[in-house]
């Protein structure tokens, strides 16, 4: 389980999967599940105890429905590392629809003196994809190559 919670509810869990890292998302609203979304990438990545909100990032992205927006906001995510070097330690979602999200990341910049590549992750994929209302709120399942 995600090493962080909120609200007594965990932020995500790990499940197998061949080769791959395999993510199970939860939120209580989906604003939610993209922000915990977000943490369960780096949390895999690094020690996120390391990690300070020092560096600040704006974006925009959007998708054709939910689920290609989940997989293009950690495409994005993602992107901020491998470019900038960026450890995404919170996100703030200002605008959120179905299609559409912006906002800003926070976290800080990778030094490697302070923190430790624990999986590099690839890339983000659609294999199995998919982002859907519970009783319990939001769960989104993503795979990532590592």
């Amino acid at each position: 389980m995600g090493r962080d919670t909120r609200k007594g509810q965990p932020r995500y869990a790990v499940f197998d999967h061949t080769a791959d890292l395999g993510l199970e998302i939860y939120g209580i609203d989906e604003r939610e599940l993209f922000v915990n979304a977000a943490f369960a990438l780096f949390d895999s990545m690094t020690d996120m105890s390391c990690v300070k909100r020092v560096v600040t990032r704006s974006f925009e992205i959007e998708g054709s429905d939910r689920e290609d927006l989940l997989v293009n906001f950690l495409r994005e995510m993602l992107a901020l590392y491998n470019g900038d070097g960026l450890l995404v330690k919170d996100v703030c979602l200002d605008t959120f629809t179905g299609s559409h999200v912006a906002g800003t990341a926070v976290g800080d910049l990778f030094d490697s003196s302070k923190h430790r590549i624990i999986m590099e992750i690839k890339a983000v994929t659609y294999h199995m994809l998919r982002v859907d209302q519970t009783s319990r709120g939001w769960r989104g399942r993503v795979i990532c190559d590592v």
